[in-house]
């Protein structure tokens, strides 16, 4: 497994490098195109989980460990955390939504029935997999609803609970942007209320927060460590980001609004880590400080952490209904809904219980991205080298959305 990852981790890299030798000054436009500022927040939101909210304070001290884990001693744990969740990793974003954006129309490998439906099984078991990566960390930020360390009936609950606002937000696309923005907005507000009151309430806190910002700066500097898996929790982290990469490439490609594919890449890969290393500041400021979260920041982080798991479920779940042309007008609400709903349940519940394992969907899709640049290189070449941009109808809706800024 480690080496089939490292072989798919280094062919998205030089794929990349050909994109930009080769398509780096196109226009890219998906087939409903918004403004940059939409695209940002609908980027950012489906393309991280729940996990962004939730897994770094409980990762700190294993990275901290070194006599436990010697092989995290070549950096500090805030770079660590950044390099497994932001700026190389969201080139698997980029490649794949180019690809769906500006190739896909003109290859159609998705639509072929086999691939299609892996894809779409892809899809559905990721979902399931955020929605039991929810219910597994909310021990550790509610324990007031259980024993602290087990999965209870009330946690339950609330992961139905979301699945079902998520299944139910999915039938409607204005749903989608909205919860885009709306948790990219409420993030930004978790980001400011716990960075002033870590500032106000800790001595020097606004000189240590910006101290721990520039330990940042030390994965830039040992980024080829990060290429590679580190240890098998790394190499979860990356099958992981495979599994997620088809889907949000192909979700996300739909509202691209112009980007040159170079520009594409800076946004994809600079905005959210931006965003990404300033929100593990502040929760590494917390760890190093050994600041106590009180009773009420672990509560705004789960209600950050659900509308982010919503957000996500409710992309993908329109992405496979779309795809299996399982859509609402075609099977009315009901039948929609509760289809959806048990479906999605019961995967938790595998991956609940082991049956299912993300590494399992990630080697997947580095097998389908395989079989795309086998099927391009068999049947595509000579149309996939003469493409010039994303389809002409995707450009005039384009320009119709420019005339309205």
């Amino acid at each position: 497994m480690t080496n089939w990852l490292s072989i798919g981790v280094l062919f998205i890299l030089a794929l990349i490098f050909f994109v930009l030798f080769k398509w780096g000054a196109v226009r890219c436009v998906g087939v409903t195109p918004v403004k940059s500022i939409s695209f940002i927040a609908i980027l950012f939101t489906s393309g991280l989980d729940v996990g962004l909210i939730m897994f770094p304070l409980t990762e700190f001290p294993v990275y901290a460990d070194l006599v436990n884990n010697p092989e995290y001693a070549f950096s500090n744990p805030l770079a660590i955390e950044f390099g497994f969740w932001g700026f190389l990793v969201w080139g698997m974003y980029f490649l794949t939504c180019f690809y769906f954006c500006v190739l896909e129309p003109h290859v159609k490998f998705f639509e072929i029935p086999l691939v299609k439906l892996l894809n779409n099984i892809i899809i559905v078991g990721t979902c399931a997999f955020t929605a039991s990566l929810f219910l597994n960390n909310l021990p550790w930020y509610l324990p007031q609803l259980g024993d602290g360390k087990s999965v209870g009936v009330g946690f339950y609950v609330l992961v139905f609970l979301v699945i079902a606002a998520a299944v139910h937000s999915s039938s409607n696309l204005r749903y989608v942007r909205w919860l885009s923005l709306g948790s990219t907005v409420l993030f930004l507000a978790l980001i400011v209320f716990m960075g002033s009151d870590f500032a106000v309430n800790t001595d020097n806190g606004m000189a240590i927060m910006f101290q721990n910002f520039l330990l940042v700066s030390d994965y830039f500097k040992q980024l080829d460590k990060f290429v590679l898996p580190i240890n098998s929790y790394h190499e979860f982290y990356l099958y992981w980001w495979f599994a997620w990469s088809i889907m949000i490439g192909q979700f996300t490609a739909r509202f691209v609004g112009g980007f040159k594919t170079w520009q594409l890449l800076l946004a994809m890969m600079i905005v959210p880590s931006v965003l990404i290393a300033i929100w593990f500041t502040v929760l590494y400021s917390l760890f190093s400080q050994g600041s106590q979260l009180g009773s009420i920041i672990p509560i705004l982080m789960v209600c950050v952490g659900v509308v982010f798991v919503i957000n996500s479920l409710d992309s993908l779940i329109r992405l496979y209904t779309d795809n299996l042309s399982l859509k609402l007008h075609r099977f009315g609400y009901a039948r929609y809904f509760f289809g959806n709903l048990l479906a999605l349940v019961v995967l938790t519940m595998l991956f609940q219980l082991n049956f299912l394992k993300i590494e399992w969907v990630g080697a997947l899709v580095i097998a389908l991205l395989f079989g795309c640049f086998f099927y391009i290189l068999v049947s595509r070449r000579a149309r996939v080298w003469q493409i010039k941009g994303s389809p002409e109808q995707n450009r005039l809706d384009f320009e119709k959305l420019a005339r309205t800024v």
